[in-house]
C-alpha cells in the first residue's frame, strides 16, 4: 500500500511540473528583461533601456536627443532593488535606490525610482512602463 501511495505522489508531481513551463518561462522572461534594463542603466545605456520601454508610452513620451545629451552628464556608481510585487492587474512594481554621480561636479546623491512592468502576450515581451528614471528629482 505505501509504493501505491508513493506513486501516485509522485505521479501528481509530474503532472503539476508539467504545467510548470509557461510560468516558468514568463517568470524568466521577466528577470531577463528586468538585468538588461538594470545593466543598461547600470552601465549608462540609457538609449538601450530606452528600447526596453513600451512603445506606446515612448510613442507618447518621446525623448529628444537633448533630453538623452543629460544623461550624458551622469554616472550610475549603484543601482539597488529594494523590493517588489504583482498587481492585481498583472503589473510588476520594482522599487529602486540609484547611486547618481555628476560628470561635472562629482558630486553624488541617491535617487529612488519605481519601476512598473506589463507581459505583452502577444510578442511574449516583457515592457518597462514607467519610462528612464527622473534623475533630476528635487534639484
Amino acid at each position: 500500500m505505501p509504493r501505491l501511495l508513493l506513486r501516485c505522489l509522485l505521479l501528481c508531481c509530474l503532472a503539476l511540473l508539467a504545467g510548470c513551463p509557461k510560468a516558468s518561462s514568463k517568470g524568466s522572461a521577466l528577470d531577463q528583461a528586468q538585468y538588461a534594463w538594470s545593466a543598461a542603466i547600470r552601465w549608462g545605456d540609457f538609449e538601450g533601456a530606452w528600447n526596453l520601454v513600451e512603445p506606446k508610452v515612448r510613442e507618447e513620451k518621446p525623448l529628444s536627443d537633448i533630453d538623452f545629451s543629460r544623461y550624458k552628464q551622469v554616472q550610475i556608481s549603484s543601482y539597488r532593488e529594494m523590493g517588489g510585487s504583482t498587481l492585481g492587474s498583472g503589473e510588476v512594481v520594482r522599487d529602486i535606490e540609484i547611486g547618481v554621480i555628476n560628470r561635472n561636479t562629482l558630486a553624488e546623491r541617491t535617487v529612488r525610482y519605481r519601476e512598473r512592468w506589463r507581459y505583452d502576450e502577444a510578442s511574449r515581451t516583457w515592457w518597462q512602463l514607467s519610462g528612464l528614471p527622473d534623475l533630476w528629482q528635487g534639484e
